[in-house]
């Protein structure tokens, strides 16, 4: 806006130079408390500046987090949406980030599977060690060729029901040919859903981590995938400094309406 003074105008500048973008909450902070402002565009801003990943592999971390049902932050995923097609990524990379964030919905599944299992144990309940049968030793091989791991919920469903393992793996497997997101960047993407504070699953997360040392991928990414998920928390603000400017302004219209219409005295005179 016009009415900046060259320091506002300095912090905005700087903010949108790290963070590659200017909202209506930003603008708010600008105004009420640049100082945070500052500091979160500095603190935000570190693990782009700093880290390794490339600006459209960031864009679509993003997408996955915004997009993910634990979040649902439909401005942010709007937003770095556009900024992922800007930076190249095609329209298939993004159908893969979301079909990443829908199987994230198997995390309740994978670790409800393993508490029955420990349950039954428990309760001396019959369980299930017999040798797997052609069909679930092919969807296991399968497995294993496509992932280079066998976590135990994998084990317990192909057990207890093997026709929806089946259909699991699938789910889990598609999306890995063609120009959608290679195995890293997939791999990336699923630490980010895990690590998330909304979403947070330490079990699923260990098994992408350890999948990611496979694969080759560097710690330094690793810890710049970590960092930029907790920049969820400044959805607080994104969402509740417009509706703050939207009070105050209501506040100071209230107040304008009061000193313009004063009530009349008996006498016709204002009080």
């Amino acid at each position: 806006m016009s009415d900046l003074t060259p320091e506002q105008q300095v912090l905005k500048e700087a903010y949108i130079k790290a963070r590659g973008y200017w909202r209506p909450w930003t603008e708010g902070l600008l105004r009420l408390d640049p100082g945070f402002l500052d500091t979160y565009g500095r603190y935000a801003g570190y693990p782009a500046a700093t880290g390794p990943l490339s600006s459209k592999m960031c864009e679509l971390i993003y997408v996955a987090l915004d997009g993910s049902s634990t979040h649902l932050f439909r401005d942010g995923l709007a937003l770095h949406l556009r900024l992922a097609l800007q930076q190249g990524a095609t329209a298939r990379e993004i159908i893969d980030v979301f079909r990443l964030a829908t199987a994230q919905g198997l995390d309740g599944c994978n670790l409800g599977i393993g508490i029955l299992a420990e349950e039954l144990a428990s309760a001396g309940l019959e369980v299930d060690q017999s040798e797997l049968s052609d069909e679930q030793s092919a969807l296991r091989d399968a497995y294993v060729a496509q992932f280079g791991d066998w976590p135990d919920f994998c084990e317990q469903w192909l057990r207890r029901d093997p026709g929806y393992f089946a259909v699991l793996l699938d789910l889990l497997a598609g999306g890995q040919a063609g120009d959608g997101l290679d195995q890293r960047s997939q791999c990336l993407i699923s630490i980010a859903l895990n690590a998330c504070f909304t979403a947070l699953n330490p079990h699923g997360l260990r098994v992408q981590i350890r999948r990611a040392l496979r694969l080759g991928i560097a710690q330094r990414e690793i810890l710049q995938v970590l960092q930029m998920t907790a920049h969820l928390g400044v959805h607080a603000c994104a969402i509740g400094v417009p509706v703050l400017m939207e009070a105050l302004d209501e506040r100071a219209a209230k107040a304008d309406a009061g000193e313009d219409g004063k009530r009349p005295t008996q006498g016709g005179e204002p009080e």
